[in-house]
């Protein structure tokens, strides 16, 4: 297979969070949906549709995507070009090799909701589940660390399935750790709006990183030891609310509050290498029968 690198698009942020626009502080432009109910990339075929490369240095091969660091303050990432609203990603993966070097699989919506997978490049034993609730961070103590083996050398499926109720992680199809709504603070801190899904590599043992960065992240990376290598075999994402845009329609951050605007949708909401099954009403997709709203486009 040829290699195909990507350039830059946009400045990559740290930690790879950030939002263009939070709706919990003003209106805000409604979000382009994935307009079907399934979406799946194979990235050893070089399909890059559906996908945008927010930061450089992402290369296609016969493994899959390599998302590669190859000198100081070089971070490569993709988000898709969508957003869904509860439901399912899994992504087979290698990290990336290298103390500090953080290989990160990351669920974000425009409010600062998160759920995450982070695997270290030191760690070989382990891999860390987060989630964050509209971009609260004033304590650090929702992580736990699931087993794995060898994930800098070997391919695994890691999962999140995500509904109103509950979030699931899974490694090669086994739950390692369950969130209900109601421990997250009663649900206020609870991830639940419309996500993108991001995909990326980054030095959280960079020298300029807080010390506290650092030392999560296993020590200081020695860039004379690059490239550090990630690679992305493969996504698959499924909808439980398709829709062709979603709209915020108050500043809760509530999956209540969320609008799923039906109509006819462009053809890029939500295309990709494969999709099926284009949405019609998105209430009846509601993995728990609870309320969602829905309006036109």
């Amino acid at each position: 297979y040829a290699a195909a690198a990507l350039t830059a698009a946009l400045p990559f942020a740290a930690a790879q969070t950030y939002t263009d626009c939070n709706p919990l502080n003003k209106t805000c432009p409604a979000d382009t949906a994935m307009s079907s109910t399934t979406f799946s990339t194979d990235f050893r075929t070089g399909s890059f549709d559906g996908w945008l490369a927010t930061a450089e240095n992402v290369t296609f091969t016969s493994e899959g995507a390599e998302f590669i660091i190859n000198e100081e303050g070089v971070a490569p990432t993709i988000e898709t070009d969508f957003y869904f609203f509860f439901g399912k990603a899994e992504v087979v993966m290698k990290a990336a090799n290298g103390t500090g070097i953080c290989s990160s699989i990351v669920l974000e919506s425009d409010d600062l909701d998160e759920i995450d997978w982070e695997a270290l490049g030191g760690d070989t034993t382990q891999i860390e589940t987060n989630y964050f609730g509209k971009g609260d961070t004033s304590s650090y103590d929702r992580a736990t660390w699931a087993t794995v083996s060898t994930p800098q050398d070997t391919f695994h499926t890691y999962t999140v399935e995500w509904t109103e109720e509950t979030t699931t992680w899974s490694i090669d199809g086994t739950v390692v750790r369950t969130l209900e709504y109601s421990d997250a603070e009663s649900g206020t801190r609870y991830p639940q709006t419309p996500m993108r899904l991001k995909l990326g590599v980054w030095a959280a043992g960079d020298p300029s990183e807080a010390a506290g960065t650092i030392e999560w992240a296993g020590g200081e990376t020695n860039f004379a030891d690059v490239p550090f290598i990630m690679v992305v075999q493969s996504v698959a994402i499924t909808n439980y609310n398709p829709g062709c845009s979603y709209t915020y329609s108050d500043e809760s951050g509530d999956y209540t509050s969320i609008v799923v605007n039906n109509g006819t949708c462009s053809s890029s909401s939500g295309s990709g290498s494969t999709s099926s099954s284009s949405s019609t009403s998105a209430a009846a997709a509601s993995s728990s029968g609870a309320l969602i709203n829905t309006g036109s486009n």
